[in-house]
This record gives C-alpha cells, structure tokens and sequence, in this order.
C-alpha cells in the first residue's frame, strides 16, 4: 500500500470517504446531464463541454433586453420525517424523490416572485457523514425528483456539490444520519420590463391566493415536535388514512406555469409573495403602512387542521403554517377576471381573498376574526 493509499484510508476513518461517496455523485452527474436542454425553450443554453467542472457556464441567445435574478434557499428540516419514515414506516419508501422537489422549488418560487423563470439549478448536500451517500434507493430517488422537477419548470441541474461533514451535520435521534439540502436557482427576466419589484403595490389591490398543496416546508419543526409527542409519532393517522409523516411529506406545489401564463398575458401584477415563513402573517411583507384585509379563505389542508385541534392556537397556525395558500397575488381589481381564468387554464386553484388598505401594517384575518402582526414581530 503506498502513502496516497493510506492517507486515503486515514480520511476516510476520520469521516469522508469518496469511494463511498461516489455512486451518489455518479447518480446525480446522470441526472444532471439529461436536464441541460431544458432551459432552451427560455432561450438559455448551458455549455456542456464544462459541465465535468466547477462550475455552470451559460448564455441567453434570445432577442430580449434580460436580467438576471438569483435566490439561494435551504429546504430546512423536513428530510428529517423522511428519514424518520424510511427508517419506521415498514414500506421501505425514501421520500426522496418528493424530497428533492422541496428542494428545489424552496428556490424557485422565490426567484418568480421578482418575475424571473428558472433556467439553471445548483445543489448543495451536506451529510453527517459519507455512510448517508452509500444508500442507492436514497441517492437514485433525489436523482430522479430532481430530473423531474427540473423537467416540470424548464431549468437545468449542470453542477453541485456534495459533502461529508461529520463534525458539523449531526442529526436528532432517533434520526442516525442525515443531510442538510440546499440549492440555488438562476431565473431569467426577459424581457427586463417584466421585472416585480413590488414598488407598485398600493391600497385598492386585491389579494389572491394560490393554494398549496399541504405543509411545503415552513412550520416541519413544530410538526416534528407535536407529532413525535403523539403515540404513534409520525404514523398517526388522519382522518383521509394517511400519516402524520405522509401528509407532512407532500411536495411543494410549483407555481411556474401560472405565473409565466400571467406574464405572457400581460397582466398587470403589482407584487408576487411565495406564503412561507411567517405564515399569513407574511402577506404584510412590504415595509409600508398597508393594511391587508382577508375576507375570505381558501380550503384548509387536514394537516393543519390536525394540528389546530391538537391544542395549537390558531394565531399560532397562521403564523406557522402556510393555511392553505402557497402563493400570493397582488394586482389591481381590473385584472381579477384574467387572473382567475389563467389560473383555471393552467391548472390552479386560486381565489380572490382580501384587499390592500392604507392604515396600520398588520392582516385581518375575517375568518378567524384574527389580526396578525407582520413578520418578525
């Protein structure tokens, strides 16, 4: 055995060993490859002579006068109850696959709010130790829900990064091992006049709410601490016949489609706001003395439901959970009828929930009764 051999094995005692490591960075390298045409339909094109380094090299070859916007996001702690569900759930099932579509849409709902469209992907793995890499279920699911979700909006996944850190990553029991999971997306504006900055929001604007599909990934620490109280953990049951664990695991609902079906049209939109955290209590984002008045509400998953009568105080759920509505719309009256039927062409359910005022900076809640300070207070 030469030196380079034994200090390879010495590093891999203390924590990082590559050769294990390596079918994971394999699995993902293939993933990767077979996404970079996908942003061509946005007229990026990836070059792929260098996607074996570095880093992503890419181009707009469009007409349009763009911009660039990018959002780092991690996904927090949700791959916590996936790991918890692989490891006692009895259906040998990763979750991964959901997982890695959280993901990447903790991004790239961000970057439209500015009005960009994804084009590229970048991830970032950080295990607790090189052991998390050598499960092959594990590794081809994250592949494949990356492949899919990148597929579904239009961006490619041309580098990433994966890494072993022992001393740092060190999961909850009854977890073993874990990785923290975090991407950053590049969306582009093109043209550049499409950019939402937000400035033209004003009293009048109706709101509008796109619902979500469940929990997406705000409020996962509360439902770990709740749930692992309960008998069953994880595996109660609601009253739909699914899990605590499978519910909680729904991806997050991408809203790609519907708002570049609203760019395209033209329709006037004066701020766009993904409902993560802080709940509803973030509907009053902007800094200005704007009062936002909800009066009506959409359906409200089972899972916060469950939550609610499991003794957490309503004020509590709205300013933990999503409640239903994923994303936010804000945009003049005049604009309602397009908005509505865009969103029934590409698939979404959205209803007009509240108004803009001027006065105090805060969300009435009508149907709760409820007033809601703003985030971070």
């Amino acid at each position: 055995m030469n030196d380079t051999q034994i200090k390879a094995s010495e590093y891999a005692k203390a924590g990082v060993d590559y050769t294990v490591m390596e079918p994971f960075k394999m699995a993902m390298i293939e993933a990767g490859k077979k996404t970079l045409t996908f942003p061509n339909r946005r007229g990026v094109f990836i070059n792929e002579d260098v996607t074996h380094a570095h880093g992503a090299v890419f181009e707009y070859r469009g007409d349009h006068p763009h911009i660039w916007c990018k959002t780092q996001e991690d996904l927090g702690n949700k791959n916590w109850i996936a790991e918890w569900m692989y490891e006692n759930s009895g259906e040998n099932k990763t979750y991964y696959d959901q997982i890695a579509i959280d993901t990447a849409l903790m991004t790239v709902n961000d970057v439209l709010a500015q009005g960009a469209l994804p084009v590229v992907f970048t991830d970032q793995i950080e295990a607790s130790g090189s052991e998390w890499y050598a499960d092959e279920k594990r590794a081809k699911d994250f592949a494949s829900g990356l492949l899919k979700i990148c597929e579904e909006v239009g961006m490619a996944l041309p580098a990433g990064e994966s890494a072993s850190l022992k001393y740092i990553v060190n999961p909850i029991p009854p977890v073993k091992t874990i990785a923290t999971l975090s991407g950053c997306t590049t969306g582009i504006i093109a043209p550049k006049s499409r950019l939402i900055t937000g400035h033209d929001l004003q009293p009048g604007d109706h709101i509008f709410g796109v619902t979500s599909s469940g929990l997406h990934s705000n409020g996962v620490s509360l439902v770990i601490k709740r749930a692992m109280e309960l008998p069953d953990k994880l595996l109660t049951k609601l009253p739909n016949g699914h899990t605590l664990g499978e519910e909680a695991l729904i991806p997050t609902r991408s809203y790609v489609r519907l708002i570049e079906a609203l760019l395209e049209a033209g329709v006037n939109i004066h701020a766009l706001l993904p409902g993560t955290g802080d709940g509803v209590g973030k509907i009053a984002f902007d800094k200005r003395p704007y009062t936002y008045r909800i009066h009506s509400w959409v359906e409200v998953p089972q899972l916060f439901q469950f939550f609610h009568e499991q003794g957490v105080g309503m004020e509590n759920c709205l300013k933990t959970f999503n409640w239903g509505v994923g994303y936010y719309i804000f945009a003049p009256a005049t604009e309602a009828e397009r908005i509505l039927a865009l969103a029934r062409q590409t698939g979404y359910d959205v209803a007009d929930i509240g108004v803009v005022e001027e006065g105090k900076r805060q969300v009435i809640f009508e149907p709760e009764n409820i007033i809601l300070p703003p985030p971070g207070e």
